[in-house]
């Protein structure tokens, strides 16, 4: 680990088919204090065969230090190191070949926060980027100028009216930034549910993936 790169070392881990003969592939990304193999574990919940799962892994477990509302250099260098790390997992997702319209993006919490700055910062059309109580990092009254279009990409956004990690007008925000991206949105808020994953979200996430497979 370097002071400047401190996810640089971390390890990507991988499950399902090899990326040779996937049809899809799926990047997940863990939360705070957190691992790669419990959101590999996750995706039993929605995986089908023929895809190749991906999940990096951040130095001791977090992403960055601080809220994701904090300024942005109060989490750097994580912050940077983090998104790089990512982008080290969308190439191994794509090793075998496959375009970016057969990769699902998907995140929870801290993860959640990390794969919409990686999409919102460098707009694709990806098979889906789906955020699981998260949204774009930056300070309160952040002005969120990103310019781009994933071309009708399929995004979703799940969070409760009473998470204590991500406000509710954060993620109206995000969906916002999408929509002008030209996103395909789903924003689904839940009523007193608290901070997690819910079932709603498992299902979407299965429906979405098997279009992936079978398109």
């Amino acid at each position: 680990m370097s002071r400047s790169d401190p996810h640089g070392d971390q390890p990507i881990r991988t499950a399902g088919a090899s990326p040779e003969d996937a049809d899809a592939a799926v990047v997940l990304v863990h939360g705070r204090g957190a691992r790669a193999d419990g959101m590999l574990q996750f995706a039993t919940e929605f995986g089908r065969d023929g895809v190749h799962y991906v999940a990096p892994q951040a130095q001791r477990g977090t992403w960055y230090p601080n809220r994701f509302v904090a300024p942005i250099e109060r989490n750097q260098p994580h912050l940077d190191s983090a998104l790089a790390h990512v982008g080290r997992a969308v190439e191994e997702a794509r090793s075998g070949g496959l375009p970016t319209e057969k990769l699902l993006l998907v995140g929870f919490s801290q993860g959640a926060c990390l794969v919409s700055e990686f999409v919102a910062r460098d707009p694709k059309r990806y098979g889906g980027l789906v955020l699981l109580s998260g949204g774009l990092i930056g300070e309160e009254g952040t002005e969120f100028d990103h310019a781009g279009d994933v071309d009708g990409m399929p995004f979703f956004l799940g969070v409760s009216d009473d998470d204590p990690h991500i406000p509710v007008s954060r993620a109206e925000e995000t969906v916002e930034v999408f929509e002008r991206l030209n996103a395909d949105v789903r924003f689904d808020r839940y009523s007193g549910r608290g901070h997690g994953i819910f079932e709603e979200e498992i299902a979407y996430l299965d429906e979405l993936l098997a279009t992936l497979v079978d398109a």
